[in-house]
């Protein structure tokens, strides 16, 4: 998060303080959610060598408007993002941080994930934006950057779909594996493919998403947001589908204009 900006040097005290203590209740309010988050997601995939439990509930986050509305604010929207489904102006943005290696993962992947582009990102509802969160080491980081190499040439799609296929994940994600993982996507240039998933871009890429899904808390993997409600773990397609509703229920609700008051003080006709 940027630094606390300076204190200002303009009579009204007040006012400073106020906003002051807004945005110390604001960030409160968002550690709290991503301790929830983290806690709950733990229970969907833990790191080798600690329990792994799959979570049978969504996580249930702070109450208060203004920690939804700071961890919604994590979605992008970028229209150029290769790495992301969806209209970029979608009412709803499901924020998905995961692992390749990921058992859970891939199970959102292969039997979940496909049903929600073709009841909700097809009709501009849902926009899904993937965040790159390897927890299992080097074979995880080197399958994330080359996702994002794939996706440099328009093939992320693919290659997620390749890298999450059944019985994928146990043949590793060494060089030669993703090589033709790369293949398996179609993607044109694979000495561009090579070249990119070794560069800076990509490592900065990934290094930008671990960052976001720490920061909030996110601790295991598959972890969600959307529109900044939390849900840990390969939910079931309903839970989505209830989240989705929920959300879009709600952004058209603050889209649509208030009613003027008339000067009486009575609601306008």
């Amino acid at each position: 998060m940027s630094s606390s900006p300076s204190r200002p040097r303009s009579s009204s005290s007040a006012s400073s303080s106020a906003s002051a203590r807004k945005r110390l209740l604001i960030s409160a309010g968002v550690a709290v959610a991503a301790v929830t988050l983290g806690i709950v997601s733990w229970q969907a995939t833990a790191p080798e060598g600690r329990p792994a439990r799959n979570s049978s509930s969504a996580a249930a986050a702070p109450k208060g408007s203004d920690v939804h509305a700071e961890l919604a604010k994590l979605a992008r929207r970028e229209s150029g993002d290769q790495l992301a489904a969806g209209r970029a102006d979608a009412p709803v943005v499901l924020i998905e941080y995961s692992d390749f290696k990921c058992g859970y993962c891939g199970k959102f992947a292969r039997d979940t994930e496909p049903e929600l582009v073709k009841k909700y990102v097809e009709d501009g509802t849902l926009r899904i934006e993937w965040r790159n969160f390897p927890i299992f080491g080097a074979d995880s980081e080197a399958a994330a950057k080359a996702a994002w190499a794939a996706g440099q040439q328009g093939r992320f799609a693919q290659f997620h779909a390749a890298a999450y296929a059944d019985g994928a994940k146990e043949k590793g994600f060494g060089q030669a594996r993703l090589l033709e993982l790369a293949r398996e996507a179609g993607v044109p240039d694979l000495e561009r493919f090579q070249r990119d998933m070794a560069g800076e871009a990509a490592a900065a890429a990934l290094q930008k998403d671990q960052e976001e899904g720490y920061r909030i808390g996110v601790s295991s993997t598959p972890s969600f947001l959307v529109n900044g409600q939390p849900i840990a773990g390969a939910q079931p397609l309903d839970a989505f589908a209830a989240a989705i509703t929920k959300a879009k229920a709600q952004a058209k609700a603050q889209a649509e204009p208030q009613a003027e008051p008339q000067a009486d003080g009575r609601a306008a006709q």
